[in-house]
């Protein structure tokens, strides 16, 4: 009876789909074209009815399985699933911070080389952290990190390096690397725009000693909101496991009582011998875990990730192919070397002597509804998160090229749910726009 009740509501998951995506159509100059977006069927839906007819709302099997699945699809040993990207951000920084690193851990006033023109929850982190965030310049192109500039960052206070894989370009992991190994740095890898990304045939998010990811509605698979922390390191996971879950000690999963057997039997700290261990702090920690419900959500996505990656790609190269013509005014990625990206979105700068202005081009797009977003911060120290409040910060030489993305760079978005339909709508108002300048 049970399963003929669920095979119903799953049928009618099913039916109410088919029927919304029947009532999609493009309408040129009047659908909007997004630069990012969820692309899901009723697999998704019926995934979370699951979950939420199991009743099991927190952390359960869900979450379990698509924990096993992505660290074993990455190649990393512990993928630890939070509620947000930022959230894990915040993880991987806290847990550098734990004094169960002991010597290596950071400590505040120590720096942490990152690129300005990020995404401000790679660099929030470490200044709550009350470390010092050392802004670096990108390379024009590849818009990841200048790796001589990078090294050139280091200073003895120098105890990590934090930084993303542009817009799902892999930086140069190689020379990163040495780097990080020549000063003893800690590396962590913000994959969040990144996910299925290759660099020298292994996946991004497995190089560093952390790595986070974001499953926001945006970003290559979702979970609504939703992010992971990887690692191979078995004393990180732990340290990370801890913060994420109100800091506690336990090894219990959510829900799940004495796994260990020695739950009223251990001494811990100064607590009386045999405190409850599910009430043993050895962290100042949060709750930032997700559901079920999430997770089941995060579990069908994945299992279309190689497609979604696949077709990233395929629409980058179309938008690449079609606007190239345009390179008197434009310049566009260019990948690093042994690197396979998993595009979160295509990028274009105006050159110098531009006859136009980005705000002249965005204008125009978001009249034709056609949705563009900037490189995020730009440089980061001219936000107002910077210049209305003292925040200790050091600058390693100039950041002239994150000024100019600042002014000059945009980008439009490659995601599955973007057909060539929409994409010709796209190169044909950005070709229209051009057409006065021609003659110039």
């Amino acid at each position: 009876m049970k399963e003929t009740i669920r095979k119903k509501i799953f049928d009618a998951a099913k039916e109410f789909y088919e029927f919304k995506k029947s009532q999609e159509s493009f309408i040129p100059e009047k659908t909007f074209v997004p630069v990012s977006g969820k692309v899901f069927d009723e697999r998704e839906l019926n995934k979370m009815i699951e979950a939420v007819l199991d009743g099991w709302w927190t952390e359960g099997r869900f979450s379990n399985e698509f924990s096993n699945k992505l660290a074993q699809k990455i190649g990393v040993k512990f993928c630890l699933p939070t509620n947000s990207g930022s959230s894990a951000n915040l993880l991987a920084i806290s847990a550098l911070c734990s004094y169960k690193l002991a010597d290596k851990k950071l400590k505040a006033g120590d720096e942490v080389v990152t690129l300005a023109a990020g995404f401000p929850t790679t660099i929030s982190p470490i200044v709550i952290n009350n470390l010092i965030p050392v802004f670096v310049d990108l390379d024009l192109g590849t818009y990841n990190i200048n790796t001589e500039k990078l090294e050139k960052a280091v200073s003895e206070k120098t105890k990590a390096v934090f930084i993303a894989h542009t817009l799902g370009n892999p930086f140069d992991i190689e020379k990163i690397l040495a780097i990080c190994h020549k000063y003893d740095l800690f590396l962590i890898e913000d994959n969040c725009d990144a996910l299925g990304s290759k660099y020298n045939d292994k996946y991004t998010g497995s190089f560093g000693h952390l790595a986070t990811l974001s499953f926001y509605p945006a970003h290559h698979i979702t979970s609504g909101e939703g992010g992971a922390v990887l690692t191979n390191d078995p004393l990180l996971a732990k340290i990370v496991g801890a913060l994420r879950d109100w800091g506690r000690d336990c090894s219990c999963s959510t829900g799940r009582d004495n796994s260990c057997g020695e739950r009223f039997s251990q001494q811990h700290g100064n607590l009386p011998f045999g405190y409850d261990h599910k009430y043993v702090y050895s962290e100042l920690g949060y709750n930032l875990k997700w559901t079920d419900m999430q997770a089941a959500l995060a579990l069908a996505q994945l299992e279309k990730l190689d497609d979604f990656i696949s077709r990233r790609r395929e629409n980058f190269n179309y938008l690449l192919e079609n606007l190239k013509k345009f390179d008197k005014y434009f310049s566009f990625f260019h990948q690093e070397e042994n690197s396979r990206p998993s595009w979160f979105g295509f990028i274009i700068t105006l050159k110098k002597n531009c006859p136009f202005s980005r705000e002249e081009i965005l204008k125009y797009l978001n009249e034709n509804k056609i949705g563009t977003r900037l490189l995020f911060a730009g440089n980061i120290i001219n936000q107002p998160c910077f210049t209305n409040q003292k925040i200790n910060y050091r600058i390693s030489e100039d950041l002239n090229n994150s000024d100019y993305v600042m002014k000059n760079t945009f980008w439009i978005g490659c995601y599955p749910g973007l057909n060539k339909e929409k994409l010709d709508y796209v190169i044909g108002k950005m070709g229209h726009f051009l057409e006065k300048y021609n003659g110039l």
